[in-house]
């Protein structure tokens, strides 16, 4: 190989790049606003739940049910007749709407078991799932305070200590954001080299290169140095400004292993744009074809879901992957603080796997070129 052709190859397709400004403005939406709020705003994540509640009782018990629905779960409750409870569910206003019925206090003291009817709005769905089972948690803990004429907890004959490791607040926004930049990783990585490929196929510009003393290697491996540099510059750059400075997430471990593990990952990832690009025939095949790769790819491969919840043949399968290992290696060392000695099977792997994309990739590609 030329190495003085692949550079001036690799700066061709960085000129070309930021001469797209769509394909620009993805990049920096991917590794900015898009981890932003997809780490914050988790779907799962009860927060800030709006809830209204009906008091016709206007009893100490009822009035200790209101009071403890506080932030940042539920915003203050707001009170309500009855005949304002559908009008305000019909319009989307409240999530849940509590309604405490007359004579409550009354009917608890005598030994009665009083019904309270929970409305939720079931179209939001992840906040009405996990709200129903707080907001009955709530209510059942109220009533058993009331009733031993104190708040305490339970004796228990065991006392069991929680130590919460690498997340001691149980925070999912810093889960969130570090499989949101796997994510954006992945899909920035295959789209710009298959779409560098693409574009110079469609303008024509590919049979220029091909009379140019450049071979089929020199051609490929300009794309994937090029692409991924942009990728890993946007990654440092989102580590640092979103992730660790707006998100408040600490980094535990060497982020310069991190970035080697990004580097191999990445290594892969490019191959496998480019095998696409051969594959497809134009922008909107080659769309297609990535939503068929990158969803498997993400929902196996552990960032989701833990891979031990998965049966046994789609983990073994899935170790053919590179984002198998990279989110295991991602997780140990941003989260856990873990060395070389621990993550090395991972770099080994991606560096197996990354070969083996590579040579696929190059054997269609001259393949596509002839």
């Amino acid at each position: 190989m030329g190495w003085s052709n692949i550079v001036q190859l690799g700066i061709k397709e960085l000129r070309g790049l930021a001469r797209d400004p769509m394909l620009m403005l993805l990049i920096v939406y991917a590794f900015s606003l898009q981890i932003y709020t997809g780490s914050s705003a988790l779907p799962e994540t009860l927060n800030n739940a709006a809830i209204a509640i009906v008091d016709e009782d206007q009893s100490p018990l009822s009035g200790r049910i209101t009071t403890a629905f506080t932030p940042p779960y539920f915003v203050p409750p707001k009170l309500i007749s009855i005949a304002e409870m559908d009008q305000r569910m019909d319009a989307g206003v409240d999530t849940f709407a509590l309604n405490i019925p007359p004579n409550f206090q009354r009917d608890v003291l005598a030994g009665r078991q009083p019904t309270i009817q929970l409305n939720v709005d079931a179209t939001r769905m992840s906040q009405a799932f996990t709200g129903s089972g707080y907001i009955q948690s709530i209510v059942t803990s109220e009533v058993n305070e009331f009733m031993d004429r104190y708040r305490g907890a339970n004796n228990v004959s065991v006392d069991l200590t929680l130590r919460n490791r690498f997340n001691p607040s149980l925070n999912k926004s810093w889960f969130g954001s570090i499989n949101n930049i796997i994510t954006s990783i992945t899909m920035l990585s295959i789209i710009l080299t298959g779409a560098a490929l693409i574009r110079e196929r469609e303008h024509g510009t590919i049979e220029h290169l091909l009379v140019m003393p450049v071979t089929p290697i020199e051609i490929m491996v300009s794309k994937i140095w090029s692409m991924g540099l942009v990728v890993l510059l946007a990654t440092s750059f989102s580590l640092f400004v979103v992730v660790k400075g707006l998100l408040g997430v600490p980094i535990e471990g060497s982020l310069t292993i991190f970035l080697l593990g990004t580097a191999l990952f990445l290594f892969a990832t490019t191959s496998m744009g480019i095998f696409l690009a051969t594959v497809a025939g134009s922008m909107p095949q080659f769309g297609l074809l990535l939503i068929l790769v990158l969803l498997p790819l993400q929902v196996l491969s552990g960032a989701m879901t833990p891979r031990e919840s998965m049966p046994d043949i789609i983990q073994n399968t899935m170790l053919l992957a590179p984002n198998t290992h990279f989110v295991i290696l991602a997780q140990a060392v941003l989260f856990r603080g873990a060395q070389l000695d621990v993550v090395w099977p991972q770099l080994l792997a991606l560096l197996v796997i990354a070969s083996a994309f590579f040579w696929l990739a190059l054997r269609r590609f001259r393949r596509f070129l002839r």
